[in-house]
């Protein structure tokens, strides 16, 4: 039993990472969590917290460092919840996060296959499109920054190495304007007070540049005013944009949009297609490392060309305009209404006409596909952190197709949906990780699972029953002939429907052990398209 207590001191040697990039050291055979501690280091620890599940330490005194170990460059990090990095080398970091990858796909996918690599950033700073600078009331009037850790304390932040220079601008301007006129920040506990958010998006490869400020209410007769002093501090905008959202809780972007001046949708270039993106719309945070992952989605999904190819989670399009390049016909699918409007837009405005767009989620889009009887060869899904839902997997499976690219923010979601994949036949081909966040400890995965061929990979579960055949039952068991519809027809067939079609080819079938014993029992008959895939399966394997 563990003797493990609070506050007691130890001298330890961390051996690992944990998910967060914590150093991870061993003691009485419990992991035990050390922030901000590097593999291969000497540290006097102290145990903050000791529960069922983890341990949590906090390092008191260096004894050994890493040559890895970096100062860092931010004065905030270890205090605000945005990076994780900064005290180890991007060398080090790289390493972290495809270990993290591979850790997730072996302990929670059961996976053997690892991901052969990771594709590293040009740069560490000033790297994000996109910053959202939270709004709080202080002391002093209106505060904004980013939240501590694990928390909503509100951490007063002027600059971020990670964010674009733009967006802290905008922030102080909207701060500057707010306290000048005595107007208050957004406070959660309370839900009085105006301003949320301030969200700003700056295009790389176009001048365009649009902020979004986020109010629980209107500004009144001081909005022209708002909008004059915003644009003389950021001259670069292209567009102003009120969002009035009145939900309570830390939800960014809900409720109605207003342009208060210019163009609310942002024009950018990304792998050469021209894209408009609402501030609604996902759009990558780091375009020059989404060229690349993108690049390599392609690649896993159409290393030829295909006939039709799906796009689940679709954005504003982006995967979806990449794959028309290689596919006849693409079909894309998004929740967001705004983003499936975006989507259709930059389809028109990149001359891409063999595209289609649909709202829905996930699952009730390849439901959709299903019942118009739409077959994709290449199926890819960008599910956000939380991953695909079972109905969404079992959906994308019953469509059958031929390989399905899975591009992931989450390592930990990612594997479990493999694993999910694997229960209907797919197995996982390549994997690359791609640092799409550095400093962060968030990665992304882009991963190739194709349907396992019958002719080659078959799992058999052997009944004793089944083992008094005749001649010409031999040549193929009930599990091959489902598997063998399941792969080319995407149908379920059951035993029951096989042996009805194999009776009717006259193959002599032994009576059936689970008949219903009562005399009246209505037996159902198989369906006209399972009767056509059963009899192809039994041409395949011979038995006609």
């Amino acid at each position: 039993m563990s003797t493990l207590k609070k506050n007691d001191i130890y001298t330890v040697s961390i051996d690992g990472y944990g998910s967060q990039a914590q150093g991870v050291c061993h003691i009485d055979g419990r992991a035990v969590f050390v922030p901000r501690a590097l593999p291969g280091e000497r540290w006097e620890i102290k145990i903050l917290k000791v529960s069922n599940t983890a341990v949590y330490a906090k390092g008191e005194k260096l004894l050994l460092p890493s040559p890895q170990r970096r100062d860092s460059d931010c004065p905030w990090f270890g205090i605000c919840g945005g990076c994780d990095c900064w005290h180890m080398s991007y060398q080090e970091e790289l390493r972290f996060k495809l270990q993290r990858v591979n850790d997730a796909l072996e302990r929670i996918g059961k996976q053997s296959l690892k991901a052969g690599g990771i594709i590293g950033s040009d740069s560490v700073y000033r790297y994000r499109n996109k910053g959202i600078f939270a709004f709080a009331p202080g002391a002093e009037g209106a505060g904004f920054g980013f939240y501590r850790e694990r928390s909503h304390q509100l951490i007063p932040i002027d600059h971020c190495l990670i964010q674009n220079e733009l967006s802290e601008r905008c922030a102080a301007a909207v701060a500057g304007f707010i306290n000048s006129r005595g107007i208050p920040a957004y406070d959660e506990e309370t839900g009085k007070g105006t301003v949320r958010h301030v969200f700003c998006r700056r295009a790389v490869n176009t001048g365009d540049a649009v902020v979004c400020i986020v109010a629980a209410r209107g500004f009144g007769g001081c909005t022209q005013e708002l909008v004059e002093e915003l644009r003389l501090a950021c001259p670069e905008l292209t567009g102003i944009v009120l969002n009035i959202n009145k939900t309570r809780g830390n939800t960014v972007l809900s409720g109605d949009f207003y342009t208060l001046w210019g163009r609310a949708d942002m024009e950018d270039i990304l792998c050469s297609l021209h894209f408009s993106i609402s501030p609604q719309a996902f759009f990558q945070i780091n375009p020059p490392q989404a060229q690349r992952l993108y690049e390599l989605a392609l690649d896993y999904a159409c290393p030829e060309k295909v006939g039709l190819a799906f796009d689940l989670y679709c954005g504003a399009g982006t995967i979806s305009l990449c794959l028309a390049r290689r596919a006849d016909k693409v079909i894309g699918a998004e929740i967001v209404p705004e983003a499936v409007a975006n989507a259709a837009a930059n389809a028109a405005a990149n001359g891409v006409s063999n595209v289609e767009f649909i709202c829905g989620d996930a699952g009730e889009a390849a439901g959709e596909l299903e019942s118009r009887g739409l077959r994709p060869e290449v199926v890819v899904v960008d599910p956000p952190r939380k991953g695909m839902d079972e109905k969404a997997v079992a959906a994308v499976a019953a469509m059958a197709p031929e390989r399905i690219v899975y591009v992931s923010c989450g390592p930990a979601t990612l594997a479990r949906d493999i694993l999910r994949f694997n229960a209907f036949g797919y197995e996982l081909r390549s994997a690359t990780a791609v640092d799409m966040f550095p400093r962060t400890c968030h990665v992304e995965t882009v991963v190739l699972l194709s349907k396992l061929k019958v002719d080659h990979h078959i799992e058999i579960e052997l009944k004793m029953d089944e083992l008094d055949l005749t001649a010409a039952e031999s040549k193929a068991t009930y599990d091959e002939i489902k598997a063998y519809v399941l792969n080319k027809y995407g149908l379920k067939v059951s035993q029951l429907y096989i042996a009805q079609i194999k009776r009717k080819c006259g193959i002599i079938e032994r009576k059936n052990y689970n008949v219903s014993k009562k005399e009246d029992a209505k037996v159902p008959q198989c369906p006209p398209e399972k009767e056509a895939a059963i009899m192809d399966a039994l041409k395949h394997f011979q038995m006609i």
